[in-house]
Order: C-alpha cells, then sequence, then structure tokens
C-alpha cells in the first residue's frame, strides 16, 4: 500500500536514528612515501591479525552495547585520504574475520607528503557524518614521522578534541627506508604532546617491525575495552616544538635548492 504524499513527506522530516554501538573508532594509517611496500603490508597483516584474535573479539562482546563501528583509512598529504573500509560495525568473530579479509585484499600504494592535521580533520569529519551514535568515539593515528604539510597538527587535534573526540597514537619508530629521512629519536614524545590528547588518550611506540601485530592488538583492546586506568608510558613534555616537522621539511627543501 502506497502512503499518502502528506505523510510521507512528513515521515522524511525526521531523520533515521543512528545505531547505537560502544565505539566509533577511525583507524587513520600512515602510507605516505617514506614508507617501503614491506611496511605498508606489515601494517594491513597487523590489523587483520588482531581484528582475527580472540583478546579483540572478546573485548567487543564485553563492551555495554556489545558492538564497535569502525573505519580503516589510509592516509598521506593533504586531502589524500583513502577510505579501505567504509564505517562497518563490528559485533563478534565473523564480522571481524571479513573487515579482515578486506583488508588483505590488495596490497596499497604509497602516497606523497605526511599531514596528520589532515588525517585527524578527514577522520572528525567522517565521525560526525557516519550513521552511528557511539558511548565513545576515537581516532586512532599511525605514522613514521612528524606532520610536514597541511596545518599545524595541534590546531586539528584541538578541533577534535572539542568534539568530544579522544585521540591515540601508534607512532612507528623503526628505521626502514626512505623512513630515516625523517626520523624522529623521540617521534613517541612528539605524539603525545602534539597528535594525542582526550580523556585516557595514549601512545604506544613500535620500535620494530616485529612488535607491530601485538601493539595493534594491545592498542585496538584498549580503545574497545576503556578501562580509563592507562595512559601509556610517554610522558608530556610541555615546550615540545609541535612545528619539528614542517621545519624539517624547510630544510630538506633549501638543501635540495627548491625555491
Amino acid at each position: 500500500m502506497r502512503l499518502p504524499l502528506a505523510f510521507a513527506l512528513a515521515l522524511s522530516a525526521f531523520p533515521l536514528r543512528a545505531e547505537e554501538v560502544d565505539v566509533e573508532l577511525a583507524l587513520m594509517v600512515d602510507v605516505s612515501r617514506s614508507m617501503m611496500p614491506r611496511e605498508l603490508d606489515i601494517q594491513r597483516r597487523g590489523y587483520a591479525e588482531a581484528l582475527r584474535s580472540e583478546e579483540v573479539t572478546s573485548a567487543i562482546g564485553s563492551g555495554l552495547i556489545g558492538k564497535i563501528a569502525l573505519t580503516y583509512i589510509e592516509w598521506a598529504g593533504p586531502g589524500a585520504e583513502r577510505v579501505i573500509v567504509p564505517w562497518t560495525v563490528v559485533s563478534g568473530p565473523a564480522e571481524a574475520r571479513a573487515v579482515a579479509d578486506r583488508l588483505l585484499a590488495e596490497t596499497p600504494p604509497s602516497m606523497r607528503r605526511t599531514s596528520i592535521s589532515s588525517a585527524i580533520d578527514h577522520a572528525r569529519e567522517s565521525i560526525a557524518g557516519n550513521a552511528y551514535d557511539g558511548l565513545r568515539r576515537v581516532i586512532d593515528v599511525s605514522g613514521d614521522g612528524p606532520n610536514n604539510t597541511g596545518i599545524p597538527v595541534v590546531a586539528a587535534r584541538d578541533r577534535a578534541l572539542r568534539d568530544g573526540i579522544v585521540i591515540n597514537g601508534l607512532p612507528l619508530m623503526t628505521r626502514d627506508g626512505m623512513g630515516r629521512a625523517w626520523h624522529l629519536d623521540d617521534l613517541d614524545a612528539y605524539y603525545r604532546a602534539c597528535v594525542t590528547g582526550g580523556p585516557g588518550s595514549f601512545v604506544i611506540p613500535v620500535l620494530d617491525w616485529s612488535e607491530f601485530a601485538l601493539a595493534v592488538r594491545r592498542k585496538l583492546v584498549l580503545e574497545i575495552v576503556d578501562d580509563g586506568g592507562w595512559t601509556g608510558l610517554v610522558p608530556v613534555v610541555d615546550d615540545y616544538d609541535c612545528l619539528v616537522g614542517e621545519k624539517l621539511w624547510e630544510e630538506y627543501r633549501r638543501s635540495w635548492g627548491q625555491p
């Protein structure tokens, strides 16, 4: 039976209620040019392994609602964000495995530059526009270097924090490939001072690629369970220079003789 036009229009004036979940989790994964193909593959496999693990699926089931919504987005420079897994509800092992399978379906190409600020802004807008209502909203940023293009990272971080979003960090402090040119010995301190924030936010450094899968699994469990009692082992440095990446880029640009 067709509804009368006036009644149908009246119904359309009321938006559908968002689906409730324990966490809205935006996984923002660095695929900038400093990342080698092997490292890009390790990242995808590390997240896939974590999502298939009993620890992560048990954490999801232990929530008040028993399900989360997540998206997996690869990022590099401003506007270079690629959605690999759109917003998806995960409430058990089968759905988690489906997301893992999607991550392993292709090998990601690398992209240019590193804009953590654009990644945060993209994630914030994606959370605001999704169809879910989470008890918590979390942006998770992984990367192997500091912000070096786009707006300053602190401005993007503060916008997300004002929206009530927590930002956690997974700094990749390896010394492989092209990333050596941009290596910061204290990238974990940079992430703690300039990138992360919000109640219970944390930083988990990865010092060697062999640690990556375990670090991702630990991170996801902490983000899903959120017992509020762990803030990471990286202390905040109050006077950290959050423009260090932009200054490094200018230094390299001058050394290359570019205007």
